[in-house]
């Protein structure tokens, strides 16, 4: 090795750095602030400014100054933001292949699902599971948002749209249908009406705050405004408990409503809304055995 190759190597491996006080810089940067950064990081706001200032001490330049709304970067902070996002990859790459390493049936796996098929689907498949896997611990994030596999915010979801992220594999396991629902009380005030026009006095529960359940059914033949829609909620398991209270009229996966016997079909002749059912991974942490266990279990589970 040449002289000046050696220097290089020793100077190299003499550099001591923090991935710590970077990773607080690179929240703090995407954040906006202090607080949400140390929301996003689960740690406590002080603690997240000493990061942030023991690393503007170590590089020697003020990466942030304050503004009316919280930091802004510096021209410095600036040009070293896109290094720390590298290093940041870096990181996430290097975590995805040492777990995705591992041959071992144990360990922890994270499960994305909405809340209602965390509630009402997934507790049979992880009940099979876990007898014939005991030593694989199945954490369920429940969030009726896309969860970002690459960021480990899962290791695998059920997902309801097809995934468009090139470092993703996924299975559409089946086309679920997803039906009205109601309380036979309920449906017996209002005279148990057969057609879609004849729902013009009944009550329904939107689960999406755009409104999209009434521009859905009208569509479909139905004659609905904003007075049919008294609530809204963003959780299904809240509106499904709405729904068999006699509240009002509820969509959900015809494989939850029709194994509930406190409701019933709403309407008889309403044609089902045909939606698709995925599972979906990181294709790094896929070569797991433990994961491809998990994975499988669910695509056999969802797909049954």
């Amino acid at each position: 090795m040449r002289r000046a190759d050696m220097q290089i190597c020793m100077d190299w491996r003499s550099v001591t750095f923090d991935w710590n006080r970077a990773r607080a810089f690179l929240v703090t940067a995407e954040e906006g602030s202090l607080s949400a950064a140390a929301r996003a990081l689960k740690l406590a706001q002080p603690t997240l400014g000493r990061q942030v200032e023991a690393l503007e001490a170590e590089l020697g330049v003020a990466l942030f100054e304050r503004s009316g709304r919280g930091l802004r970067l510096t021209p410095a902070g600036h040009d070293l933001l896109e290094h720390a996002r590298m290093m940041g990859e870096g990181a996430r790459a290097l975590s995805l292949a040492a777990w995705g390493q591992t041959e071992a049936l144990e360990g922890e796996v994270a499960i994305s699902a909405s809340d209602a098929y965390a509630s009402y689907l997934l507790p049979p498949i992880l009940d099979r599971l876990h007898r014939a896997e005991p030593r694989i611990r199945i954490e369920v994030v429940v969030s009726n948002a896309l969860s970002d596999l690459s960021r480990r915010e899962a290791d695998i979801a059920v997902r309801n749209v097809r995934p468009t992220e090139p470092d993703l594999i996924w299975r559409r396991v089946r086309d679920a249908q997803a039906r009205l629902y109601a309380a036979p009380g309920y449906l017996d005030r209002l005279g148990r009406p057969e057609a879609a026009e004849s729902f013009s006095a009944a009550e329904f529960i939107e689960i999406d705050a755009s409104g999209s359940l009434m521009g859905l059914l009208n569509a479909k033949g139905f004659s609905l405004d904003e007075g049919n829609f008294p609530y809204r909620c963003r959780s299904f398991t809240v509106m499904w408990e709405m729904v068999r209270q006699g509240m009002g009229i509820g969509i959900l996966d015809d494989r939850i409503g029709d194994a509930d016997p406190s409701v019933e079909r709403a309407v008889p002749g309403f044609a089902p809304i045909d939606f698709p059912v995925w599972i979906v991974a990181h294709r790094d942490i896929a070569r797991s055995r433990r994961l491809r266990v998990v994975f499988d279990a669910l695509v056999e589970g969802f797909g049954a």
